[in-house]
C-alpha cells in the first residue's frame, strides 16, 4: 500500500513537471535562438555594418587595455568616456572574448541567438507572476530583425537592451527597498553605457509607475526615480553637448525612410499578435491594480511617442527607430497576457467526449493560433534579405594582410563598403567607409580605384600605404604583393 502511494506520488510529480512552464520554456528558448540565427544561416561573418563598427571598437579596447583609444577605423581623433556612447557594450564583449577565448566570428554568429534566448527568459520572468510568462516569452520570438531598425539577429547594443529592460521592469514592479533600487540602478547604469536610447525607453516605460506610486507609496516612487536618474547625472558633464543637440533635434521636423514606417513594422510583426495584444491590455486593466495600470500607461506612452514622430515628424530619430524594437517587445508581453487568458476558457457539456474538448477549448484555440502565427512568421523571416559585406575570398585576403603586412603600412584605400570589414579584421585604418550616408570621401576612394590607382599624390597626401582592389592598378609606385593587394612605397 505504501509502495503504491509512493509510486503514485512520484508519477504525479513527474506529470506536474512535464506540464510545467519550465518544460514548455525549453522549445521557446530554442525557437528564440533559431529566429535570431536566421540571418546567419550559411554565413560565417558579421552581417550588419554596425556589427563591423562595434567589432573594430571591441578590438581597439582590447589592444589599448583602456576605454581611451584612437579611432580604429578612420584614425580621426580619439575615443573615451566622453564621446563613445556605447562604451559599455565594447567593454563587456571585449572582456568576455578575452576571458572566454571564443573567436570573434563565433561570437558574432552564435551569440545574438544566445542573447535573444536570455531576452525570452527575461520576459518569462516579467510575466510569470501574472500567469502569462510562457506565452509572453513565446511572442517575444516574433521581434523582427531588419537592416533598417536592427534587431535580435545582430550583435548590437539594442539587442542587449531587449534583454535588460524586462529585468528592470520586473524589479521595479515587484520589489521594494534599498536592494531592489540598487539592482535597478545597476541595470539602468549598464543600459546607459550600452545604449543610451534604450535607457531613455526604460524611463518612458517606468514614468507612469513613478507618478502613480506617489500617492500610495511615495518612498517607492522616490527610490525608482533616483535609481533611474542618478545614472543619467553621472556622465552629464561629458554629455552636455549631446544634450543640447538632442533638445534642438526634438524641435526639428523629420522625414522617415519607408523602411522604418510604423505601419510596415506592425505588419511585419503580425496583425493577429496585435489583436491579442489589445485583448491582453483589456484583461490586465480588468485586474485593477497599480502595477498593471502603470505598465499599460507606460506602453501607451511609448506608442504615443512613436506615433507623434511618425505622423508629425517631431522627436529624435534614433529613439523612434530603436523604440520600434521595444514596441514589439511590449506587444509580445501583452499578447502573451491575452493568449494566456484565452487558454483558460472552457465549459462543460453532458457528453464525456464533448466535455474533454469543450473544457479545453481555450487551450485548443490557443494552440491553433500559435501554429497559425508562427507558420506565417517563420517563412517571412526566412525571406528577409540581409546584405553581406564580404565573402570568403575577401576575408582570407584581409587575414593575409593582417598577418603579413607590417605596422608601417597603416592605412588602406578600398571599396568603402568593404572597408567596414577591413578595419576590424586587419587592425589597420581605412581612408573611407560607407555607413548610413555617402560622404565625399567615398566617391574620392571609388574615383581613385576606378582610374587604375594612378594618382600617387592622392595616396601621399592622405598617408595611404595599402591598396585593395579587384580592378587593374597601373601605378608604377604600387608594388603588387598578391592578387588584389598592393603596397605604396615612395
Amino acid at each position: 500500500m505504501e509502495n503504491s502511494f509512493s509510486h503514485e506520488k512520484n508519477r504525479s510529480f513527474f506529470i506536474k513537471i512535464a506540464f510545467s512552464d519550465y518544460v514548455k520554456l525549453i522549445p521557446v528558448l530554442g525557437l528564440a535562438f533559431y529566429i535570431a540565427f536566421i540571418p546567419h544561416i550559411g554565413y560565417n561573418y558579421p552581417l550588419h555594418v554596425d556589427e563591423w563598427y562595434h567589432f573594430a571598437f571591441m578590438r581597439a579596447f582590447q589592444n589599448a587595455g583602456s576605454v581611451n583609444f584612437p579611432d580604429p577605423i578612420l584614425g580621426a581623433g580619439w575615443y573615451n568616456l566622453g564621446n563613445n556612447l556605447e562604451v559599455g557594450f565594447h567593454v563587456f564583449w571585449g572582456v568576455f572574448q578575452a576571458v572566454s577565448g571564443i573567436s570573434w566570428l563565433t561570437i558574432f554568429r552564435f551569440f545574438p541567438g544566445i542573447v535573444f534566448m536570455m531576452t525570452a527568459l527575461a520576459v518569462y520572468i516579467l510575466g510569470r507572476r501574472e500567469g502569462f510568462g510562457w506565452y509572453a516569452a513565446l511572442f517575444t520570438c516574433l521581434i523582427t530583425t531588419t537592416v533598417g531598425i536592427l534587431g535580435p539577429g545582430f550583435l548590437v547594443p539594442v539587442a542587449f537592451g531587449l534583454f535588460i529592460i524586462p529585468l528592470a521592469l520586473f524589479v521595479a514592479f515587484n520589489f521594494r527597498g534599498f536592494w531592489s533600487y540598487s539592482v535597478l540602478f545597476i541595470l539602468t547604469f549598464f543600459l546607459l553605457t550600452l545604449h543610451s536610447p534604450s535607457a531613455i525607453i526604460l524611463v518612458i516605460l517606468l514614468a507612469p509607475n513613478i507618478i502613480m506610486s506617489l500617492r500610495t507609496n511615495a518612498w517607492h516612487s522616490m527610490g525608482v526615480t533616483f535609481a533611474l536618474l542618478i545614472p543619467f547625472l553621472a556622465p552629464f558633464p561629458w554629455m552636455l553637448d549631446y544634450f543640447m543637440v538632442t533638445v534642438k533635434d526634438l524641435l526639428t521636423v523629420k522625414t522617415l525612410p519607408e523602411w522604418v514606417s510604423f505601419p510596415r513594422i506592425i505588419k511585419s510583426y503580425g496583425y493577429l499578435p496585435m489583436a491579442l495584444c489589445l485583448l491582453g491590455v483589456f484583461i490586465l486593466a480588468l485586474k485593477s491594480n497599480l502595477r498593471n495600470y502603470s505598465f499599460i500607461l507606460g506602453f501607451m506612452a511609448l506608442l504615443t511617442m512613436l506615433v507623434i514622430f511618425f505622423v508629425f515628424g517631431y522627436g529624435v530619430s534614433i529613439i523612434y527607430e530603436r523604440g520600434l524594437m521595444y514596441m514589439m517587445l511590449m506587444i509580445g508581453v501583452f499578447a502573451g497576457a491575452g493568449l494566456a487568458w484565452m487558454a483558460k476558457l472552457g465549459f462543460t457539456l453532458g457528453s464525456p467526449v464533448l466535455t474533454f474538448f469543450t473544457r479545453n477549448a481555450g487551450k485548443l484555440v490557443s494552440f491553433v493560433l500559435i501554429f497559425a502565427i508562427f507558420a506565417f512568421a517563420i517563412p517571412e523571416r526566412l525571406d528577409i534579405n540581409y546584405y553581406k559585406i564580404i565573402n570568403d575570398t575577401e576575408y582570407q585576403d584581409f587575414i593575409w594582410i593582417r598577418d603579413n603586412v607590417g605596422t608601417e603600412y597603416g592605412k588602406a584605400v578600398l571599396d568603402p563598403w568593404k572597408a567596414n570589414a577591413f578595419a576590424p579584421i586587419t587592425g589597420k585604418k581605412v581612408y573611407a567607409r560607407l555607413h548610413a550616408f555617402p560622404l565625399p570621401r567615398d566617391e574620392e576612394a571609388r574615383a581613385f580605384l576606378g582610374t587604375g590607382c594612378t594618382d600617387s599624390e592622392f595616396l601621399r597626401k592622405n598617408d595611404i600605404s595599402i591598396v585593395y582592389t579587384y580592378g587593374e592598378c597601373r601605378n608604377p609606385d604600387l608594388t603588387k604583393l598578391k592578387e588584389r593587394i598592393y603596397l605604396f612605397r615612395e
